[in-house]
């Protein structure tokens, strides 16, 4: 009845413990390499999963192709990051609660939870995400996005009260790293929604709930503000006036890393694509490519 999706790419400190998780529950486990170096496929071979292999270009793309490669008998299909773990309680209560849901009902929305540097976050008004992350095979798509893709289903949708805890056990120099990454392709986003040069989903009436309020205050609200200043605005909110100094020492370093580096680090990088364009007099598609050494086509 359920099959789960996990994306790896160098993933064998987290592969176990995500399959582990979902064992009881999943009728089957489609693990999508994109090129592991280390033993991620032959782990999650040894724990009964699939794997196929797929070259990377952004999680949308991955994503989608895994769906257009399960079979149609498939029923209920979710979506689990490899440093991702079921709750025990959320595994129960997606085990009760598939059988009985009617036809009308296309997708599950889950509360997601991080961890950074050991501990939980509970403060700053992030966490739990709420998000959709099970759907019926055929009634939804991860929407076309370089960064905060989201699953897509236009039906209606439950609610569960249990968690995913996001639980990254690799360095504070991966997570820097990753993030490094991460601003680049946001800003391919951020462009992509001030320019219209590159084919997209406009799907942010279209998400759920909390997801549909965030995309809102980010497209139209965030990215209005001056460059630089919203990034310090945004840690302050978070940390001061939401509370994530209530997170003790690593509150303060996710808060710090995640709320205004990363961020005032997209801003700089917006800025730097732009300047290249403005100097150089070159189209986007080149701006970003020489920039960023990514390649977006464009419509």
């Amino acid at each position: 009845m359920l099959t789960v999706v996990i994306l790896t790419r160098d993933e064998e400190r987290h592969i176990a413990r995500a399959i582990s998780s979902v064992a009881g529950i999943a009728d089957r486990i489609l693990v999508v390499d994109s090129g592991s170096s280390d033993r991620t496929a032959e782990i999650a071979k040894g724990l009964g999963a699939e794997v196929l292999h797929n070259a990377w270009r952004n999680y949308a793309t991955q994503f989608n192709w895994a769906l257009d490669r399960l079979p149609d008998s498939t029923q209920w299909i979710m979506r689990l990051d490899a440093d991702e773990i079921v709750s025990p309680e959320l595994a129960v209560q997606i085990a009760a609660t598939l059988p009985r849901l009617g036809p009308e009902v296309e997708g599950i929305v889950v509360g997601r939870r991080m961890a950074f540097m050991g501990r939980v976050i509970r403060h700053g008004g992030l966490f739990p995400i709420r998000v959709v992350r099970i759907f019926r095979h055929g009634k939804g798509r991860c929407e076309n996005r370089w960064m905060d893709e989201h699953v897509i289903v236009r039906g209606a949708v439950c609610d569960l009260p249990g968690e995913l805890l996001d639980d990254n056990l690799n360095s504070l120099t991966w997570w820097t790293e990753k993030h490094n990454s991460y601003a680049s392709r946001e800003v391919v986003d951020l462009l992509n929604l001030e320019y219209g040069f590159m084919a997209s989903d406009r799907t942010a009436d279209m998400c759920t709930g909390q997801a549909r309020t965030k995309r809102w205050l980010k497209e139209r609200v965030y990215a209005r503000l001056p460059g630089g200043l919203r990034a310090f605005a945004y840690f302050l909110y978070r940390y001061v006036m939401r509370g994530g100094f209530l997170d003790g020492r690593e509150g303060l370093a996710f808060h710090v890393l995640q709320g205004f580096w990363y961020r005032f680090l997209v801003d700089m990088k917006l800025q730097e694509v732009r300047r290249l364009m403005r100097s150089h007099d070159i189209d986007i598609a080149t701006a970003i490519r020489r920039v960023l050494n990514i390649e977006v086509a464009t419509q």
